[in-house]
């Protein structure tokens, strides 16, 4: 079971080319034609080999870097992670990095020790930051959870300076989803009631587990959403509004297909309590991504094959939606089909509504942009094979990776209508070569991970990274170049000119976005 619920993240590919949708260039800087140059910040560590900014499909929590600049990651001590700590969050982004990982805050130029709640070598991540520069994230609580044999995690905030230990209803574990600028946080956690088919214990390979609930955490008060019917629910995003968007069984029967309950995406008010949003047909649904105008997007099987956001059957028939009450009549509108097949994975939103993913353009997987109905092939690098977004801003930047044919990959930036790679854009002399971008805020800051000279990349070396626009809102920054970078076409770019670290472009294994989810909150990328 624990196999179909990861397969439940794999991203389907497949999509084709139009032109650049009407208002996209008009809403870019006026430096069409041109990119900026970059500060580059290699984050370190703490005395270990790897540090990193989370990814948002695989331990959720998106705004890893806030309006004001300051991003959140995990880094590694010199300490060996003890017996039993929990691979989700201490052993890096494959959990094959056996030391102790603490959360981090990067600032003004210092990256600072978040620490952990107490106990012996407690692991923890910061993976959220709001405007206000609250952090949500997890950390160990150094007691083992019986039923699995590893360290309980439970999610945490911290606030000015402090952690708090957000709980659960009785169970042994918690899991955060996000934090608004408002200071409420959303999240799941276990109470005490026995379940077969609980989320977090059957992603873990386990039937003997109790109930996972979503909540809303608010002022100290934490509150149980309910669910669809069934005895599940997890909340994976609360936008500025205070709306809650998740997954959550609508009975307590398994079904023929994959054996589990039928699970469908929600959208939860104070108002209304928890919205079920249907599905496109199948049996399991779920909803990854929202804005502040209340547009939802996620993922759901089709009624031809029911279980394919599980992994069972054809994968391809996992279809990325979006939900919009004021536009599409409460109806979930299947971006694959109303897009004629190009566009096949949602895996961010702006508050405009357009949606950064995965496309098939003629045969060739390609990072898609999708744009009140319209999709543009964004492209890929030239000499590599494909591409894939992971996050768009409400400038229309979009960022992600290409993907050369061999299978390395390399850290890339869209705006103004090219693709550039982002390596060209920071001082050759770096101490990273840039993977994977992860984070962009509304200002462009970027943040990321990369490998650092000599390190061949095998999933136990990477340090987190933060670029800094040197731009017209940057002004007078310390080693800013300021002067700017023509734009190539995309089909006439050429491999990375400065010199590329021997090894380190390999394509990151599946574990890397799978390590730890929540069933069916997103799509992993496909490349």
């Amino acid at each position: 079971m624990k196999s179909r619920l990861i397969m439940c993240f794999t991203a389907i590919a497949s999509f084709a080319a139009l032109a650049i949708p009407a208002g996209i260039v008009a809403q870019s800087n006026e430096n069409t034609g041109k990119h900026h140059h970059y500060k580059f910040i290699d984050m370190g560590t703490f005395g270990g080999p790897e540090s990193y900014i989370n990814n948002a499909m695989s331990l959720g929590a998106p705004n890893q870097v806030n309006r004001s600049g300051t991003a959140v990651g995990s880094s590694a001590t010199s300490i060996p992670s003890p017996p039993h700590s929990n691979f989700s969050i201490c052993g890096g982004l494959d959990g094959t990095v056996h030391f102790v990982f603490r959360a981090f805050q990067w600032q003004d130029g210092h990256v600072r020790d978040l620490g952990a709640l107490p106990g012996y070598h407690n692991c923890s991540v910061a993976t959220s930051i709001n405007a206000r520069g609250e952090i949500v994230g997890y950390s160990e609580n150094g007691r083992i959870d019986p039923l699995t044999g590893i360290r309980q995690i439970r999610a945490v905030l911290w606030r000015e300076g402090k952690i708090r230990n957000l709980g659960t209803f009785g169970g042994n574990h918690s899991l955060v989803g996000s934090v608004n600028d408002r200071g409420q946080v959303t999240g799941s956690a276990l109470n005490a009631i026995p379940d077969p088919f609980s989320f977090y214990d059957v992603l873990l390979g386990s039937s003997n587990g109790t109930q996972t609930r979503a909540f809303l955490w608010q002022d100290g008060r934490k509150q149980d959403l309910k669910t669809l019917g069934g005895p599940d629910a997890a909340a994976s995003f609360v936008n500025n509004d205070g709306q809650v968007i998740g997954i959550s069984y609508i009975n307590s029967i398994p079904n023929s297909t994959t054996g589990l309950p039928t699970a469908d995406p929600f959208f939860w008010t104070k108002s209304r309590g928890m919205t079920d949003l249907g599905t496109l047909g199948g049996v399991w649904g779920a909803a990854s991504a929202l804005n502040n105008k209340g547009q939802v997007i996620g993922t759901s099987s089709l009624a031809a094959d029911p279980g394919a956001c599980l992994g069972i059957g054809n994968t391809a028939n996992c279809h990325p939606f979006l939900w919009d009450a004021a536009k599409n009549n409460g109806n979930l509108l299947d971006l694959t089909v109303q897009s004629g097949g190009k566009f096949v994975a949602a895996n961010a939103i702006n508050e405009h509504g357009d949606i950064a993913g995965l496309g098939d353009f003629s045969g060739t997987n390609d990072a898609a942009l999708w744009s009140n109905g319209v999709v543009t092939d964004l492209g890929h690098l030239a000499g590599d094979c494909s591409s894939q977004a992971f996050a768009i801003n409400s400038r229309v930047q979009v960022i992600g990776w290409s993907v050369l044919c061999n299978g390395f990959v390399r850290s890339f930036l869209w705006e103004n209508g090219s693709m550039v790679d982002l390596n060209t854009l920071i001082p050759p002399n770096s101490s990273l070569y840039l993977l994977e971008t992860l984070a962009i805020n509304d200002r462009g800051e970027i943040a990321g991970d990369g490998v650092p000279h000599g390190c061949t990349y095998d999933g136990t070396c990477g340090h987190a990274y933060l670029l800094i626009p040197c731009d017209e809102n940057h002004p007078g920054i310390e080693g800013c170049d300021y002067s700017m970078v023509d734009a190539i076409p995309v089909t006439q770019v050429g491999p990375v000119s400065r010199a590329v670290f021997s090894g380190t472009q390999r394509l990151f294994p599946p574990s890397r976005t799978n390590r730890f989810r929540v069933p069916g909150f997103a799509n992993a990328p496909a490349n």
